[in-house]
């Protein structure tokens, strides 16, 4: 509490700093203690709106998250959940009515309204310094997005999960005898090994009903990160670099140098577009698994069969790169908040946004992971969850998930329907890049 206490009292002196610009200057004599005391008088019972995904028991964990700030200033936030939240926000946005503040899962949405000129730019209302100080570059980047009048600060990063993660079955991993590989050529001689034992490697299923093929965009994203520039990886997203490019191509060759060779898989090649994701992972803890190794986000332990213990039954390592030129990079996906109407009290909530104590609660209780620089490890109570933040933390960059930034068309639509007939054989990788860069939208 003594932290957040102190956390409060300089966004309360910030605060105080924004309410009285263009007013009479504050008189140099006046005292901190004065500056919080006008600041809270200024926000007490002032009412923040909020709109988001976040329902049912997530609601319930950010509500909680944000309680202590709410007690501290005397804000209060009032948080609308939906289900229906990409269709309902749009909207309220449009109609004129919007709320202080949105919760975008996907930026690609958010990067919908910039384009209109609909978002606060956080450049002209936080205290950037301390924005900046507390993410790395990356997040930065990913926030800055262009509105009519050239680039803005559109949002700041919340909730957060980790996705280049590849799970085994520890008990059984140990007792073979293999080793965690921290690089790339660990990583294929981990694979012979397992092969020349008499087993697959991999896990691998991207079923999903009318998703089905989404899976597999997520280890393209991966392999773009690992064997191209951030800057590629960028110009693929915004449809500026085909995919029907050497780069993007080399990826995708680096992705089926995997899942395509005799005995990588389990079920072989055929196998994997018939295979549920979710599925998929459960080989693995069969008596003996049947396969060693699946690469997905952390939400797939939900997935794993009942009572299986993080740490003793299974355990996860980061996926290493393929070049070491770029570095540690990390596929992300999370929510990013953005400020479309200003006043004191929701540049205040947004500056407390900025911050790892605005999450701490929520990392608490499990369900969370923080993007800030001062968020602290020790706030894991979840061993899964600790592990996948020191990724985060680790990471020397971060992008997010590259088919939900693209048009809907293709991220949710060409790309998983190509990437399933490629994999299946029906389609030439040839065909299949040429039938995704047809439908993108001119």
């Amino acid at each position: 509490m003594k932290k957040i206490g102190i956390l409060i009292i300089a966004l309360l002196m910030f605060s105080t700093a924004v309410f009285a610009a263009g007013q009479k200057e504050a008189s140099p004599a006046a005292s901190e203690t004065a500056m919080a005391d006008d600041a809270y008088a200024a926000v007490r019972g002032k009412v923040v709106t909020m709109a988001g995904p976040f329902v049912d028991n997530d609601a319930i964990k950010f509500e909680q998250s944000v309680k202590s700030f709410e007690e501290m200033t005397g804000i209060d936030i009032q948080y609308e959940g939906s289900k229906e939240f990409e269709a309902s926000i749009g909207i309220s946005i449009e109609g004129g009515n919007a709320p202080d503040i949105v919760d975008f899962p996907q930026p690609g949405l958010l990067n919908n309204f910039v384009a209109k000129g609909y978002v606060i730019d956080l450049n002209k209302v936080l205290d950037m310094e301390k924005v900046k100080s507390n993410y790395i570059q990356s997040w930065l980047d990913m926030a800055t997005m262009e509105s009519p009048d050239g680039p803005i600060m559109a949002g700041l990063w919340g909730r957060v999960n980790g996705k280049s993660l590849v799970w085994y079955n520890k008990k059984e991993f140990d007792a073979a005898g293999y080793k965690v590989p921290t690089t790339w050529a660990e990583l294929v001689s981990l694979q012979k090994m397992i092969i020349s034992d008499g087993d697959s490697p991999w896990a691998v299923g991207i079923e999903s009903g009318a998703a089905t093929g989404w899976a597999a965009t997520d280890w393209v994203e991966e392999m773009m990160l690992r064997t191209t520039s951030l800057e590629n990886y960028d110009k693929w997203v915004s449809g500026e670099l085909k995919f029907d490019s050497p780069e993007v191509r080399g990826a995708i060759e680096t992705m089926a140098s995997i899942w395509f060779a005799d005995g990588m898989v389990y079920g072989g090649r055929k196998g994997i577009a018939t295979t549920s994701f979710g599925d998929a992972p459960k080989v693995m803890f069969e008596k003996p698994p049947k396969a060693w190794l699946h690469k997905q986000g952390n939400f797939i332990t939900s997935f794993f069969p009942d009572n299986l213990k993080a740490g003793e039954d299974y355990d996860f390592f980061y996926l290493p790169s393929v070049d070491p030129q770029y570095g540690k990079p990390v596929l992300v996906a999370g929510d990013i908040y953005a400020m479309f109407n200003d006043r004191p009290e929701v540049r205040m909530v947004m500056q407390y946004f900025a911050t790892g104590a605005s999450v701490e609660g929520w990392v608490k209780a499990g369900g969370a992971i923080s993007p800030h620089k001062d968020s602290q490890l020790s706030w894991y109570t979840n061993i899964v969850d600790r592990k996948v933040a020191e990724v985060i933390q680790n990471a020397t960059s971060v992008r997010f998930d590259g088919s939900d930034l693209m048009p809907g068309q293709v991220g949710a639509g060409s790309f998983w329907k190509e990437m399933t007939d490629y994999v299946s054989g029906t389609k030439t990788l040839d065909q299949a890049v040429k039938a995704i860069d047809a439908s993108w939208p001119e």
